[in-house]
């Protein structure tokens, strides 16, 4: 069962929607991680949620994470000064239905 979890707020430039769209539909899922999924809540606004085997696979993919990141960070707008251009969060899974 996949316990763990990553969640990444962010805000995408307008103009910039498709490019953002096009980048992360065609990155593979990292190793070690079940699922990715990247939900709008709201217009040019995503969550990406990443689903894993385990807190120590999402540590392990997180330089490559962030070096993903980067190629995304020409889309997005800050979101404040203290966060920068994401919002992470990430937790085990307490309740599976």
């Amino acid at each position: 069962m996949s316990n763990y979890v990553n969640v990444v707020k962010v805000k995408v430039k307008p103009s910039l929607r498709n490019k953002y769209l096009r980048l992360v539909k065609a990155r593979p899922k990292f190793k070690g991680q079940t699922s990715a999924l990247f939900v709008e809540t709201a217009r040019s606004q995503f969550h990406m949620i990443g689903i894993w085997k385990s807190k120590n696979d999402m540590i392990k993919a997180r330089p490559k994470m962030i070096e993903f990141l980067n190629t995304l960070r020409h889309t997005l707008k800050k979101l404040s000064p203290r966060l920068g251009v994401t919002d992470p969060a990430s937790g085990s899974v307490v309740v599976k239905k």
